[in-house]
C-alpha cells in the first residue's frame, strides 16, 4: 500500500493537534475546579468531594512534585516522540512492543489490586510508579509507531485518544514516583 506522504503528514498533525486540544482542555478544567470557589464549595458539600477539596487545598505545598512531573513528563514525550519518527525513518518497527507492553500492565495491575489489600510502603509506591513510568514510555512509543505506520485515515479519533492516555498516564506514574520518595 503506497500512500502520499502529504496525506500521512496531515493525518498525524490532525492526530496532534487534537491531542494538544485535550491536553489544553484537561489543564483548563483542572485550574477550573482548584481557582473557582464554587465550584470547591459544591465539592465540600458532598462526602466525597470534601477529600478532594482537601486534596486541592494541600496542593500548594505539593506543588514541586507537581511541577517536576508536568516538566518530566514533557521532556519524555518529546523525546520519545522523535525518538519514534527518527526510528520509523530508518525501518525500525515497535510493532513487538504490544504483546511486552499489555502484560507488563496487566501485572502492574494485579500488583495494584494486591496493594489494595496490603497497603503499600514508601518503596513499593516507588517501584509501582517507576514501572508505570517506564510501561507507559513504551506504550508512547508503540502508539507513536502505530500513528506512523498503521492507523488509518479515519482512526484519528482513535490515534490521538490513545496518545492522549498515554500521556496522562505517563504524568500520573512520575506523580506517583516524585510523591513516593518526597515524604
Amino acid at each position: 500500500m503506497t500512500e502520499r506522504p502529504e496525506l500521512r503528514w496531515a493525518f498525524i498533525r490532525k492526530v496532534y493537534s487534537i491531542v494538544s486540544i485535550q491536553m489544553l482542555l484537561t489543564v483548563a478544567v483542572g485550574a477550573v475546579v482548584v481557582y473557582y470557589h464554587p465550584i470547591a464549595h459544591y465539592f465540600v458539600s458532598g462526602g466525597a468531594g470534601l477529600g478532594l477539596y482537601i486534596l486541592t487545598f494541600l496542593m500548594p505545598f505539593i506543588g514541586k512534585v507537581i511541577l517536576e512531573s508536568v516538566m518530566l513528563t514533557a521532556v519524555v514525550v518529546i523525546s520519545l516522540t522523535v525518538y519514534t519518527f527518527w526510528a520509523a525513518r530508518r525501518g525500525y518497527d515497535f510493532r513487538f512492543l504490544g504483546p511486552f507492553l499489555f502484560s507488563a500492565i496487566m501485572i502492574l495491575l494485579v500488583y495494584a489490586i494486591i496493594q489494595l489489600f496490603l497497603p503499600m510502603s514508601r518503596i513499593s509506591l516507588s517501584i509501582y510508579g517507576a514501572l508505570a513510568a517506564v510501561i507507559f514510555s513504551g506504550y508512547i512509543i508503540y502508539d507513536t509507531d502505530n500513528l506512523i505506520k498503521r492507523y488509518t485515515y479515519d482512526d484519528y479519533i482513535w490515534a490521538a485518544v490513545a496518545l492522549y492516555l498515554d500521556i496522562i498516564n505517563l504524568f500520573l506514574a512520575l506523580l506517583t514516583l516524585f510523591r513516593a520518595n518526597e515524604t
